[in-house]
């Protein structure tokens, strides 16, 4: 028998993947990173077609904090809407913004070795003080507000931007820690705040401390759950062409082409350094 005809007699249900990868916000005109503009229509055609349950395999070592509030409320939205559980699977890492996501699932399964965790929240730049003094370059900046150029690479640091940054980040943790705190009730409970820290801890542990309910991968959960005959099918986001991509992308290609090619290359090294430091952190 065919694969077609197969497929035309198999009545299993139908459980949507959505995968979402990547460093959440980052992006430059030629590097989409993760976000709830590059993953709104797959995840709205999950839920439409699902059977029951829609199943999300995530690896992301985090980025930014509204975009991965942004990505976990629109999972819950729109599982609340359809009346479907949720399902998540951490590959390589799922940690920080990561993380964030995994909790819109109603349960969280990992590999062993897989990183999971790193509850917290980081700033991280350069000081590049000395650099333009040697290398000859004079530095041009007009502002209209005594604090529009805080943190600034050039200057040195001021102690009074580095406290008023550290209470941004004191609020956004507490944000987190109330969400996951929310999600996963008395699974973590036992453990105070020893899972607040930033650390983080491979997939066997993540389940001891309750941040994962079970240590399983996707198609092996979904024949547990749904029988043999389950079909998974993986939900990507359109591709054409006439600009039927990723919401975001085109309009920002179109804005690098009217910029130096080498304004467009440097954008996409910088951030490439960045993404690559991000998941450095996780050991990938």
């Amino acid at each position: 028998m065919s694969k077609l005809l197969k497929r035309l007699f198999n009545k299993g249900p139908v459980v949507p993947v959505v995968r979402l990868s990547g460093v959440i916000g980052a992006a430059t005109p030629l590097r989409q990173g993760l976000s709830l503009a590059a993953a709104a229509a797959p995840l709205q055609r999950a839920f439409a077609m699902a059977d029951g349950a829609v199943a999300i395999q995530i690896n992301s070592p985090g980025g930014s904090a509204v975009q991965s509030r942004l990505l976990f409320q629109r999972i819950r939205d729109l599982a609340r809407e359809k009346n479907v559980r949720v399902f998540v699977f951490a590959e390589d890492v799922m940690a920080s913004g990561g993380y964030m996501i995994a909790c819109a699932g109603d349960e969280i399964y990992a590999d062993p070795s897989s990183i999971v965790g790193s509850i917290g929240v980081l700033y991280a730049s350069f000081g590049l003080v000395e650099l333009i003094d040697k290398i000859g370059v004079e530095r041009r900046v007009h502002t209209a507000g005594q604090k529009k150029m805080a943190l600034d690479i050039f200057q040195p640091e001021d102690p009074d931007d580095i406290e008023r940054l550290k209470n941004i980040q004191r609020i956004i943790h507490a944000e987190f820690i109330d969400l996951v705190r929310q999600r996963r009730g008395r699974k973590i409970e036992a453990q105070g705040d020893h899972l607040f820290t930033g650390e983080f801890w491979s997939g066997r542990q993540a389940l001891e401390l309750g941040l994962v309910d079970g240590i399983m991968d996707l198609r092996t959960k979904m024949r547990e759950l749904y029988g043999d005959k389950v079909q998974l099918r993986l939900i990507s986001a359109e591709r054409g062409l006439f600009r039927r991509r990723i919401p975001g992308v085109w309009s920002a290609l179109d804005a690098s082409l009217a910029r130096p090619a080498a304004m467009s290359l440097a954008d996409d090294v910088i951030s490439a350094i960045e993404a690559r430091a991000i998941w450095a952190r996780f050991g990938f």
